[in-house]
């Protein structure tokens, strides 16, 4: 506590309000000590959070976010804000089970007003706020939208815009240029970004705002003489702001992002802007740790690291290579034999590992920037001219293109593959990165045909069959390790599972990584003398429907394991076939995510705690044997 004065007696953000520019860049200073500290414990959203300690510093010290609106979007970068709104103490639990969220979180502070963990929806929330506070009577509260430059390009910005023009509510959106995503930014939006960087510093210099601009004191550094280039910001001005204008924004921009005394000038400024008013601020991610300024991308997420004298020394070794690693190799491998063979992705080359597929076949990779809706449709266009698009998108992230997996690639039964990466829980990303309802918002759909690799060895052969399919498909794969279980292999089959363990007394169906724990569950069981056979569903959609009426007639009870919401999914598949077959379902238990959000926590803490690790599975066939002693039948 006593390395950070400042930081440590903050109860709330209100004392910043009074602080001048020494004290906050001494606070800036404090809060990238405890953010490199952290890193020393465990892995969390690191760059991103640098980039923004003075911007957070100047919103707080200009407005009062227990009265005014705040959005951070996305909000990985949220940490500077938590540490000054009365959550230093607690910070070290962050990403913890039972801890501070990684993101915002309304429960934790009245500073959060939603989980913000997908981009590109702030513009649309901050404007909702700002009509809804204006029709209550709260006209003086103000509205502001932090949204990165990676964001922006979603199509949902636009549309918020558009109808912030119209509705001309005094609306701030705060444009956080650091040329980055978690990658770097990729558009024509990024290119138009960066030619405004290189503009004179005040383009779209209005008289209006050049007057207001006077009229605010100076808190540093005199700006006064950029307003000397009116001449050539005027010039500029035919290009620089011109898309935000026409959208009825006032465009201010590009200022430095670190300079608080700038920023906090003209924040002054435009909180008494009348309409929709766009400030863009340059920042750049990873400041103030040379590492992670010189490779953002790798620091985004590090794992956990102590600093050596400016160098960090990884303090944790991964484990065995992940399902996504896996998945890379396999795509990387089709596209090798086959030239057809495309993939996109969107904004998220490095989290995907898809850097050496973008390296080796560059004109046919597409990195769509965060617009996971026009990736699938844009992958309905290619497959419908005879290529073989492969789609790699996180499950949670995936879920933005729900429309166009019904109406662009189902309805025209196209073959796009789905490969849904972090499908199931994410750990200490926590609820709003939990890929737990691809099963139920996939499986809904006529055409599709959804599988799901138990260990590594069937990434491949799974990818291979996809691509020779002639219809859509999905292959779900969670944020794990991938083990390779000794066994014969068997062919990718449509719709056939795989006997992994026989048994006498009941059967376990378990799809995809979840028979790692049906595995362990069933070593258990036979240490007490119960035989239980295990089986790799590998196809949620089509049923193994052969195999699952041998397991219902001779079986003394039956548990499906999936890591995934229960409603809609595979265990609800099998009931649905049972139901349909008339089957005796009273042997049937689900075991997966129950109708609620799930917190952040490691993975293996997560299982355990809602009953689908190895001793919870063990229980519920425990409990199904006591009740049902001998072969119920159909």
């Amino acid at each position: 506590m006593a390395s950070h004065p400042l930081l440590s007696q903050l109860e709330s953000a209100d004392p910043l309000r009074s602080m001048g520019a020494d004290q906050l860049e001494q606070l800036a200073s404090e809060i990238r000590d405890v953010l490199c500290n952290l890193l020393a414990t465990r892995t969390a959203h690191f760059a991103s959070n640098l980039g923004v300690v003075e911007l957070c510093l100047a919103l707080h010290s200009v407005f009062d976010f227990k009265s005014d609106r705040l959005i951070w979007d996305t909000g990985h970068q949220i940490y500077p804000h938590k540490l000054i709104t009365g959550r230093y103490k607690n910070f070290k639990s962050i990403r913890e089970r039972g801890g501070l969220m990684g993101y915002p979180n309304p429960s934790e502070s009245e500073y959060d007003l939603f989980m913000t963990g997908h981009a590109g929806c702030s513009v649309s929330t901050a404007l909702g706020l700002k009509s809804g506070d204006d029709l209550l009577g709260g006209r003086s509260k103000k509205s502001i939208a932090v949204i990165g430059d990676g964001a922006f390009p979603s199509g949902i910005v636009f549309e918020a815009m558009n109808n912030a023009g119209e509705l001309n509510k005094d609306l701030i959106v705060v444009l956080n240029d650091n040329k980055m995503s978690i990658c770097p930014r990729v558009g024509a939006l990024a290119n138009y970004l960066d030619r405004l960087r290189t503009n004179p510093f005040y383009t779209g210099l209005k008289h209006e705002v050049t007057k207001m601009l006077t009229k605010v004191p100076v808190f540093g550094d005199s700006t006064e003489r950029f307003l000397a280039q009116v001449k050539e910001g005027v010039k500029a001005g035919f290009v620089g702001g011109m898309l935000f204008e026409e959208f009825g924004f006032k465009y201010i921009g590009p200022i430095d992002g670190h300079d608080i005394r700038l920023l906090k000038k003209y924040l002054e400024m435009v909180k008494d802007l009348e309409g929709p008013t766009l400030l863009h601020v340059v920042t750049e991610k990873g400041r103030g740790y040379k590492p992670a300024e010189d490779d953002p991308v790798y620091f985004h997420t590090p794992p956990a690291f102590e600093d050596e004298d400016g160098s960090p020394k990884i303090l944790s070794i991964g484990e065995k290579p992940a399902f996504t690693n896996y998945a890379r190799d396999a795509i990387l491998s089709q596209m090798r034999k086959n030239e057809r063979v495309t993939v996109m992705t969107a904004a998220m080359c490095q989290g995907n590992k898809l850097e050496p597929v973008r390296d080796e076949f560059p004109e046919r990779f597409f990195d769509v920037g965060i617009c996971e809706s026009h990736a699938v449709a844009f992958a309905a266009g290619q497959a419908k001219v005879g290529l073989r698009p492969i789609v790699a998108i996180y499950s949670t992230f995936m879920q933005r293109s729900y429309d166009q997996i019904f109406q662009e690639v189902a309805l025209q039964n196209l073959p796009v593959v789905l490969m849904m990466d972090r499908a199931g829980l994410t750990g200490p990303d926590g609820p709003t990165h939990h890929g737990l309802f691809d099963i139920g918002y996939t499986r809904v759909f006529p055409n599709i045909v959804m599988m799901a690799p138990a260990d590594s060895t069937e990434v491949e052969p799974m990818l291979e069959f996809a691509l020779q399919h002639s219809g859509p498909t999905s292959i779900r794969y969670p944020k794990t390790s991938a083990l390779a279980f000794d066994r014969p292999k068997q062919p990718i089959e449509l719709g056939k599972s795989e006997i992994i363990r026989q048994g006498r007394d009941g059967t376990i169906l378990a799809i995809g990584a979840m028979l790692q724990q049906a595995l362990s569950a069933a070593d258990q069981l036979a240490a007490e003398g119960i035989d239980v056979q295990v089986v790799n569903a590998r196809f949620i959609k089509p049923l193994d429907i052969e195999l699952l009426e041998k397991v219902f007639k001779e079986s003394r009870f039956v548990v499906s394991v999936e890591e995934g919401a229960l409603a809609g999914g595979f265990g609800s598949a099998v009931l649905e076939a049972a139901c349909e077959r008339g089957w005796d379902t009273r042997i049937l238990r689900t075991i997966g995510i129950p109708d609620r959000f799930v917190e952040h926590g490691e993975r293996n803490e997560l299982l355990a705690s809602l009953g689908m690790d190895a001793p919870g599975i063990a229980a519920t066939c425990r409990k199904l044997l006591e009740r049902y002693p001998e072969v119920v039948g159909v």
